[in-house]
């Protein structure tokens, strides 16, 4: 009754190569069946195979470390990542190697260092349950084995730095000091202290010392484990990390929510802007205004400015190649002719937008903002600065028209009145023109800045303050970054497509007026009309329909919409009862 189902049972693990949690499984199986004398052997065996499995968990959720040298644990090292390892931990590094690759190995490990490994992982643990093993066991790594800058830091704060101290204020700070560092198990034990270890390994015990399993007190003891050290983790990002802080410089300067800091590079790079960027000198010649900006408009007080760094990204490389930059000056007698030749290629805008932005981020807030996050947040700034250029633009365009109309009707002494009428009757259409573009322009602005970005990080200042939850941040963040990306259109390509066009018209148009000295020749202003009452009203009927305006992306795209049809203009000639470029007489609307 005993002995031959035995023996059929370690024939079958013998020919089978059964091992780890496929045991384990073999050995729940078998626990489910009708003679009582074989299935309290099997749930013995079962609880010796799980004393296993609570050592190993012991190992991982307590210490952070894999205990598996046979491969029997569902929690694997991925193989690439210890070869990559093994290469960085060759040769003879220098510190400060040493250091950057002991930081970019804990990156590694916590985004892609470890795994779950469904062969080993028993069915009757859920995958939910596995994950959050998983991510438990990560979490104690990170706690218990700081980087030297951060052990460094913490090694200031112990020393009793006045708070006030810009010095020592932030991660920078903390780099440059010398002193030894004070030793990893003793910020360990800061971050995770050892009467939350005491609590996890009591309940490991409390499982091992039970008779059976049980999968409800299982998944209690890991959601509680799970919780822990998500709750420590986010006392080391929030708390000793300054989260709070680097998220306000993130909307500062990738959201434009410094719009003095913008306004003033913008100006300052208006006239290097107007030709296309030198690709081997375009980074040093941004860079002169980007420091005037900072000079007039950044306070000695910001720690976070010195984070930001400018840089023109590779897809200007074929744009710099179309054109021969040497013969062309910004000021002098080839000026016009020159902005003549570059305007007539339409990709002056075009290499300009390539400008990006840089955030240096340290341990452990690289476990928050990943490469995939910054780039997000690189799109959303590449669309507001091109969106900010193009408003200032206009509002140049309107500022040099008007001081060339004062120019020449302070010249025309004798017949001033006259002049004067004939001058406004001609850029009459042309303001017409100016005017439509400003109003989309700047309720587009509006309602990207207030109604989206404002709106959006409101709610994640609400949220942010009632977690205590590491992984909550992290998913609160993409729920906030994603809303600014769809509700900005940016993941619809055909309005991003149309936007994109409209900013460019409106260039093409601002630099017509300049060039043509407040006078643009009627053909190429009726052209410009044309393109954008077309795009224009392609836009307004996308954002109109039942699709994107009856879903849940943009809860303020119906205040956008009224907006722009205060008046029922845009609806109307959406609709073609109002053709303007056609039943009217060109830029008469």
């Amino acid at each position: 009754m005993l002995l031959a189902p035995l023996s059929e049972f370690v024939m079958e693990i013998e020919c089978n190569d059964v091992r780890g949690g496929q045991l384990l499984n073999l050995l729940y199986k078998r626990c489910h069946c009708g003679v009582p004398e074989l299935q309290a052997c099997m749930q013995r065996l079962l609880w010796h195979g799980h004393q296993v499995m609570y050592r190993q968990l012991a190992a991982w959720m307590v210490h952070g470390l894999l205990q598996d040298q046979y491969g029997e644990f569902f929690i694997r090292r991925q193989e690439n990542v210890e070869g990559e390892q093994a290469l960085h931990n060759s040769g003879h590094p220098s510190k400060k190697d040493t250091q950057k690759s002991l930081e970019d190995a804990s990156l590694t490990d916590w985004n892609s260092g470890f795994h779950v490994f469904l062969d080993m992982l028993p069915q009757y643990i859920h995958m939910r349950v596995a994950e959050s093993i998983l991510f438990s066991g990560k979490a104690i790594r990170v706690l218990r084995n700081p980087s030297p800058a951060f052990r460094c830091k913490a090694e200031v704060f112990h020393h009793g730095v006045p708070r006030g101290s810009n010095k020592y204020q932030g991660l920078l700070g903390c780099f440059a000091q010398k002193e030894p560092c004070i030793d990893t198990q003793l910020v360990g034990e800061e971050l995770f202290p050892q009467s939350e270890a005491d609590k996890i390994v009591g309940m490991l015990q409390e499982l091992r010392e039970s008779p059976e399993f049980h999968k409800r007190s299982f998944e209690h003891a890991v959601d509680s484990t799970r919780m822990i050290a998500a709750g420590h983790l986010w006392q080391l990002v929030v708390v000793h990390a300054d989260l709070d802080g680097h998220l306000k410089a993130l909307k500062d300067y990738f959201l434009l929510a410094k719009g003095d800091f913008f306004q003033c590079f913008l100006e300052e790079s208006r006239q290097l802007m107007r030709l296309p960027p030198r690709y081997s000198t375009a980074e040093a010649d941004l860079m002169v205004p980007f420091q005037l900006a900072a000079s007039k408009t950044i306070g000695d007080d910001d720690k976070y400015f010195s984070r930001v760094s400018l840089r023109l990204q590779s897809e200007v490389k074929a744009i710099s190649s179309q054109l021969d930059l040497s013969s062309l000056k910004i000021g002098g007698e080839k000026s016009s002719d020159s902005l003549l030749a570059i305007s007539s290629l339409g990709s002056v805008p075009d290499g300009w937008d390539a400008i990006a932005l840089e955030y240096s981020v340290d341990w452990p807030l690289q476990l928050f903002f990943t490469q995939e996050v910054l780039s997000k947040y690189r799109r959303v700034f590449q669309y507001l600065l091109k969106l900010k250029r193009t408003q200032m633009e206009l509002e140049k365009s309107w500022a040099s028209a008007m001081h060339q109309d004062h120019m020449d009707f302070a010249k025309n002494r004798k017949d001033r009145r006259k002049c004067s009428e004939q001058r406004r009757q001609h850029s009459r259409p042309m303001w017409h023109v100016r005017e439509h573009m400003v109003f989309l322009i700047t309720n587009l602005q509006f309602y990207i800045q207030v109604d989206v970005i404002e709106s959006q990080w409101n709610r994640l200042q609400e949220r942010l303050q009632g977690s205590h939850d590491f992984t909550d941040l992290v998913g609160f963040h993409q729920e906030y970054l994603s809303a600014l990306i769809s509700q900005s259109f940016l993941d619809i390509g055909s309005v991003s497509r149309i936007l994109e066009g409209l900013m460019k018209l409106c260039l093409q148009f601002c630099w017509n007026v300049e060039r043509h000295e407040g006078c643009p020749s009627t053909s190429e202003l009726e052209h410009i009309a044309e393109e954008f009452n077309k795009k224009s009203n392609s836009l307004y009927t996308i954002l109109r329909s039942s699709k994107i305006a009856g879903s849940q992306r943009a809860p303020f795209l119906r205040q956008f919409l009224l907006r722009l049809n205060f008046n029922s203009f845009f609806e109307a000639t959406a609709r073609g009862v109002l053709n303007v470029i056609r039943s009217r007489p060109p830029l008469h609307q």
